[in-house]
C-alpha cells in the first residue's frame, strides 16, 4: 500500500533521512514508523514555469508508481526533489537513476549530508 505525503512536517522530516543525489533528482528516504510506504515530490520554483514543473512532477509520479512497489523500502517515506537537469532528461535514464538511487538507499549508502545554509539576513 502506498500513500502520498501531504504535510510539510513530513517533507521536513524526510530531509533528516538518507539522501541520494542523482543528476535529475535528489531522493530522500526516511523510516516513517508506519506500516505503509509513502512518497512525495517537490519541484521548486527555481525550475522553469508552472508547465515545466507540472510535467516534471507527472514524470516523477509515473516513475514512483511504477518502481516503489517493487524497489521501494517498506515503512519508509520517499521524497523526490526535482533538479534543473531532470526536466528534459530521458525517461528511461530517469528510471535507471531511480533504480540505482533506491538500491543505494536500501543498502544504507547515502551521500554526505549537505552543509547547513548560512542564516538569511
Amino acid at each position: 500500500m502506498m500513500s502520498v505525503l501531504t504535510k510539510r512536517a513530513d517533507f521536513l522530516a524526510a530531509n533528516r533521512g538518507l539522501r541520494v543525489a542523482r543528476p535529475g533528482f535528489v531522493l530522500l528516504v526516511r523510516p516513517n514508523g508506519l506500516d505503509t510506504m509513502r512518497y512525495g515530490i517537490t519541484v521548486t520554483k527555481k525550475i522553469g514555469n508552472a508547465v515545466v514543473r507540472n510535467r516534471m512532477k507527472r514524470r516523477f509520479r509515473a516513475l514512483l508508481r511504477e518502481m516503489l512497489p517493487t524497489a521501494g523500502l517498506a515503512a519508509h517515506d520517499h521524497v523526490l526533489i526535482g533538479r534543473d537537469s531532470g526536466v528534459e532528461r530521458d525517461f528511461a535514464k530517469l528510471r535507471e537513476e531511480l533504480a540505482m538511487a533506491l538500491s543505494r538507499a536500501a543498502q544504507g549508502k547515502g551521500d554526505p549530508p549537505r552543509r547547513p545554509r548560512s542564516p538569511r539576513r
